[in-house]
């Protein structure tokens, strides 16, 4: 490594975790980061997966599995900045008569897209967990996929131009949808509220969700998550350094935040710290060895759900920077 520094550009959103990278506290060896912010996140997904505009990209873990299924030249990194568990999140209409996973055969469920992760890992739990076939449900979406070369299964359907998958559920067109942002949450409620108001409005398909992470988890070690570091390969080919300073630096802001925990105050910290009933002191782990189960089982779904082109081993899909 020579004296003078590499500039990056460095596209991850700002989090508690990540903040004293994306400040220059702590610095990454070798690197002059070129701070990126887009809020929301979601636009530096899709320009880094449309225009490889970034050196180093958070991306959703889905969405890289299958651009990287694709052949797009990029690889990830370990670092996973968002987590969170996926037995909540389907909401039904009252009226619609479904108590069980397997009553959404048959019917239309909305969600934003196809490929959005929180979909993919809540199939994966329908699927693995209460045996639904997938390819029995009529999916709604209403967005586009991030990577254009993504062929849907026949069984996935747009909603019609100008129809929010909220107005479809208000209407009864839709028996189910995901909330939030990955699907009827996005567009308000039919009280006129925000996605709160939409998951008050329907009851959640699983009310006990919160017990059953805790069991999936227990049972598993499957731990899904969201953001993933994803850098371009020709940087990595040119300087494989990179990927160690990288994850150290990420590391060392993830372990000063990690105390944190202990007496959080906002609303993210909160989060990671009621998680931590379930997964342990670190809720947001770091590297190939503590993620395996976990990456595997997005790996696999994606692949049953017919999003990736081809089964991918780990060493395909991530860099190992602690075994350089």
């Amino acid at each position: 490594m020579s004296n003078e520094k590499l500039c990056l550009s460095v596209a991850v959103a700002e989090y508690p975790h990540t903040s004293a990278v994306r400040s220059g506290a702590v610095p990454v060896e070798g690197i002059e980061p070129e701070i990126v912010t887009i809020k929301p996140q979601i636009g530096a997904f899709r320009r880094m997966i449309r225009n490889l505009e970034f050196d180093v990209c958070e991306l959703a873990p889905t969405t890289y599995m299958i651009a990287r299924s694709h052949g797009y030249p990029m690889i990830a990194l370990p670092i996973f900045v968002m987590r969170r568990f996926h037995h909540s999140g389907i909401l039904v209409r009252p009226d619609a008569g479904i108590k069980i996973p397997k009553d959404l055969e048959g019917r239309k469920v909305g969600v934003r897209a196809y490929s959005v992760t929180t979909g993919v890992w809540t199939r994966q739990v329908l699927i693995e967990e209460f045996g639904l076939d997938s390819s029995k449900v009529n999916w709604i979406v209403d967005d586009e996929e991030h990577v254009t070369e993504l062929t849907l299964p026949s069984n996935v359907a747009r909603a019609p131009e100008g129809t929010s998958l909220a107005d479809m559920m208000a209407s009864s067109e839709l028996a189910a949808g995901f909330s939030g942002n990955a699907g009827v949450g996005r567009s308000g409620s039919p009280t006129a509220g925000g996605w709160k108001e939409v998951e008050a409005h329907y009851p959640d398909l699983l009310p006990n969700a919160a017990d059953l992470e805790a069991k999936y988890f227990k049972r598993t070690g499957i731990y899904p998550m969201h953001g993933t570091v994803v850098m371009k390969e020709s940087v990595y080919r040119q300087n494989p350094w990179v990927a160690k300073s990288l994850f150290d630096a990420f590391s060392k802001a993830h372990d000063q935040w990690l105390p944190t925990l202990d007496a959080p105050t906002d609303a993210s910290d909160k989060k990671y710290a009621a998680l931590r009933r379930i997964v342990g002191r670190d809720p947001l782990p770091y590297g190939i060895e503590a993620n395996l189960p976990t990456i595997r089982a997005l790996e696999e779904t994606a692949f049953k759900q017919g999003l990736t082109t081809k089964r991918m081993s780990v060493e395909e899909m991530f860099i190992d920077p602690e075994a350089q």
